[in-house]
């Protein structure tokens, strides 16, 4: 029997209070089963994709893409049990899209809304994703994936053509003319390989989205047709055309522009204010010859086992890094102020610094200190891809011991790095750069960098901080050390 409830916004992360809408995947009319994917959102840290919890029929979209909402507020209503062919009752009009949530109310009468996210299912059931694909028992709430249960291949059913490119009506955001993004053409025989929405990773879509491109009218030109960020941007060169040539070349065109405080940058600006008001920063440095670790590095990716990895300077910065927390443990601890101790680890779960299109992000190796350098490397690799494509997970950010970020990839030397919050210590890797430098007793030109280590001084003494970094400074300066001291 068909029933109308109300999807809320779950905690998909640890201490979740809000989120944006990105992206909607369906609209009012679509028929919808368990577990396909209803909505992009936003978080603090990362992009997520959310899966509906039922099957049914959508009958309207209570939030706009864009907006922030927070946990457990409406965003989406379906007719549970309906079937979109049937003309189920509950199905919404076209031309009523977005709801509030109480116009649905209105309409629904005195008929309550359900929660968010069902509660998980009987012990010894089944749940579908799993596995086996198995069904759920009658009467009986799947189990979401993504939320508790470790989960198998599954597949999304394709979506039918949708005028409009698959945005819903009315929801277009500003600059998009009312294509948006996500637009896509498709047909009653798509599949999941051939759906109707274009081929591009979400920060390309917002990009698009930015720049008021349509993705359904590009021809990608990455792997398998993806669009990438160099179709899109001269797609929005094209559109913009000759007549505004003159804008692009000139510098400050006057006027102001307000962009509003959300997602990572939110995160990242409260999680930096705290750590530098909180935590007693003292930062050192350290100049050094790197010459015979940049001799290292061909060598390394000869060997057959670090065929297809990258192998970068930073690989051996982090081992030098994971060798002196070994060294050193103080170095990779907390301050636990509630219970005024110290929280020394004894496992390193490697944070990198990543900047990327949605701002910065700071994922870790969980258990580092465990690899092997071509595991480290590999480690580093899926990291950095993983950063750059907007798919970092929660998990991933959270549980970090100790920092490095590298601020050479931007032709910096050195700089004074915030600690990530509840850790004592980050290492900042400057630009490697030929430069004067006297090598046994005569002037030469080597291969030099800088290394700045800033660290909680309610925990580590300067002592403490110079000898893990004159540490760091001596494995670069000659890698054999990595081996003698591993």
């Amino acid at each position: 029997m068909a029933e109308l409830k109300q999807f809320r916004l779950p905690d998909v992360g640890e201490g979740l209070t809000e989120a944006d809408i990105v992206s909607w995947r369906v609209k009012a009319g679509d028929q919808v089963t368990v577990n396909q994917v209803i909505v992009e959102i936003e978080t603090a840290k990362s992009l997520v994709e959310l899966p509906c919890p039922w099957d049914g029929v959508i009958t309207g979209l209570l939030v706009a893409e864009g907006q922030t909402v927070d946990v457990g507020t409406p965003i989406i209503e379906v007719n549970v049990g309906a079937d979109a062919s049937g003309g189920a009752a509950g199905a919404a009009p076209a031309a009523q899209q977005v709801q509030t949530p109480e116009e649905a109310a209105t309409e629904r009468g005195s008929q309550a809304p359900e929660d968010l996210v069902p509660p998980p299912p009987d012990e010894g059931g089944s749940e579908p994703g799993i596995e086996g694909t198995m069904k759920p028992k009658p009467e009986r709430q799947a189990v979401l994936v993504g939320y508790g249960v470790k989960l198998g291949t599954t597949t999304r059913r394709a979506r039918k053509n949708r005028p409009g490119g698959g945005r819903p009506a009315g929801v277009a955001p500003a600059g998009t003319g009312g294509n948006g993004a996500a637009s896509g053409s498709g047909n009653g025989h798509a599949t999941a390989l051939a759906g109707d929405r274009p081929a591009a990773k979400p920060p390309v879509r917002k990009l698009a989205k930015d720049l008021g491109v349509d993705l359904a009218a590009l021809a990608g030109s990455g792997p398998h047709g993806t669009i990438t960020r160099d179709d899109v941007q001269a797609a929005a060169g094209q559109a913009a055309g000759p007549a505004q040539a003159p804008a692009q070349r000139t510098g400050l065109a006057g006027g102001e522009q307000r962009i509003p405080v959300k997602g990572v940058r939110k995160h990242t600006a409260a999680a930096v204010t705290a750590s530098a008001f909180t935590a007693p920063h003292v930062t050192e440095f350290l100049q050094i010859d790197i010459t015979e670790t940049m001799r290292a590095l061909p060598r390394l990716r000869e060997l057959p086992d670090f065929e297809g990895l990258r192998v970068s300077p930073l690989l051996l910065v982090a081992k030098a890094l994971l060798l002196a927390a070994a060294r050193h443990p103080m170095i990779n601890s907390s301050w636990d102020e509630d219970a005024q101790e110290i929280v020394v680890k004894h496992y390193v779960n490697l944070s990198i610094a990543a900047a990327t299109d949605r701002g910065l992000l700071v994922p870790n190796i969980k258990d580092a200190h465990t690899l092997s350098l071509p595991e480290l490397a590999r480690a580093l690799g899926e990291l950095a891809s993983t950063a750059r494509e907007g798919k970092t997970q929660p998990a991933e950010l959270s549980g970090g011991t100790i920092t490095i970020t590298n601020v050479g990839i931007f032709g910096i030397d050195a700089g004074t790095p915030i600690l990530t919050p509840g850790q004592a210590a980050i290492l900042a890797f400057g630009q490697v750069k030929d430069a004067p430098w006297v090598h046994k007793g005569e002037l030469a030109v080597r291969s030099v960098t800088t290394l700045a280590l800033s660290f909680d001084h309610r925990i580590v003494d300067g002592d403490l901080g110079s000898a893990v970094l004159r540490d760091i400074g001596a494995m670069l300066t000659d890698p054999v050390r990595m081996i003698a001291w591993g």
